[in-house]
């Protein structure tokens, strides 16, 4: 099973930029779709976005335009690029891997997932 590791999170200013990384160990990365999660507090885990194996990307509608996901399968790492980041955008981040090879944005068909990494915009 593959053991995913994110890093990149912090703390930025409303309107700046950061990229959050996720790197696995493992069985092959480039077999997996990627997804992208975050939570607030008091709040249920969402959907961001997720890179199929085939690279194409899907994005919830208040990330759209915002937001980059992309792999490097090479490096066995996946990214989150952040740009116009919004107090609304303070959350833990979470990547995780789902090893059918259909996209979902459902928590719960992902079977691995990182640690989370904290990402706070302060005003």
């Amino acid at each position: 099973q593959v053991q995913l590791v994110e890093s990149g999170g912090g703390t930025v200013q409303a309107g700046g930029s950061l990229t959050l990384s996720c790197t696995a160990s493992g069985p092959t990365f480039s077999r997996y779709v990627m997804g992208w999660f975050r939570q607030a507090p008091g709040k249920e885990r969402e959907f961001v976005g997720l890179i199929s194996r085939a690279e194409n990307t899907y994005y919830t509608d208040t990330v759209k335009g915002r937001f980059t996901i992309s792999r490097d399968n090479g490096k066995s790492t996946a990214y989150l690029s952040m740009n116009s980041l919004t107090l609304e955008d303070s959350a833990v981040y979470y990547c995780a891997a789902r090893t059918d090879i259909g996209v979902s944005r459902r928590p719960d068909h992902y079977e691995c997932w990182g640690q989370g990494t904290q990402v706070t915009v302060s005003s």
